[in-house]
């Protein structure tokens, strides 16, 4: 059973998104955005949400197609998949979604350290909240498809990247550049792992990896104020 709930929430542009917000367990260590995948606010999306909040954050977890496609939530396969991509790629701009999880930082940042966590679609928006936007304690990218092609942007705060190295859509080649590139502020991990490896609903889970780089996760977190 879900922990948290989705709410209506202004953004910068005026126009309003649901997000799906979680209240943190126990003791707050700081808030948290939740950036999702390309296939919306899932059943998953809304447990990585829960299980952060559990450890403490508060959490929201912008519905980032809501003005396209309101309520969007998607399979992995097929009609699914097809409309996912689209969104992302083609009808969704990419600087609204930097803009709508800036919007949610700014809406914790009072309250104590802000940090992001991504996952495909929201692994580059968490590379971006790190390059781009004020206020963010620190970051953590999934197998984010537009980093390798935006090392030109240099992190403000600290920011730790996971790349699976059977990824059919980031050739290990492409991730290795981003480890290369030695950017201030950026760790990069690699794992035995294909894409989506964090995901328990896709082929390509694998709970090692996922379990390894969420304790990254939370020890980048907690070396940051969290």
């Amino acid at each position: 059973m879900a922990k948290g709930r989705m709410e209506p929430m202004t953004m910068a542009d005026g126009g309003k998104i649901g997000v799906y917000r979680v209240a943190p367990e126990g003791a707050r260590r700081g808030g948290l955005v939740v950036v999702q995948e390309i296939f919306g606010i899932t059943e998953h999306i809304r447990e990585v949400a829960d299980s952060y909040a559990a450890e403490g954050y508060e959490v929201l977890a912008p519905a980032l197609f809501d003005r396209e496609a309101p309520g969007f939530e998607a399979g992995y396969t097929g009609t699914d998949l097809q409309r996912a991509v689209a969104l992302s790629r083609e009808i969704h701009p990419i600087a609204q979604s930097v803009s709508d999880v800036a919007t949610c930082v700014a809406a914790l940042k009072d309250e104590g350290p802000v940090f992001v966590v991504g996952y495909c679609y929201g692994g580059s928006i968490a590379w971006f909240a790190a390059t781009r936007i004020p206020g963010v304690a620190a970051a953590s990218g999934y197998y984010g498809r537009l980093v390798p092609d935006s090392l030109d942007e240099t992190p403000r705060a600290p920011v730790i990247l996971h790349f699976g190295k059977h990824d059919p859509g980031i050739p290990l080649a492409e991730a290795q550049k981003v480890a290369d590139a030695g950017k201030p502020n950026t760790t990069v991990y690699f794992y035995d792992a294909g894409h989506g490896f964090n995901s328990d609903r896709r082929d390509d889970y694998d709970a090692a990896s996922a379990a390894l780089a969420r304790a990254r996760t939370l020890e980048l977190f907690r070396a940051n104020g969290g």
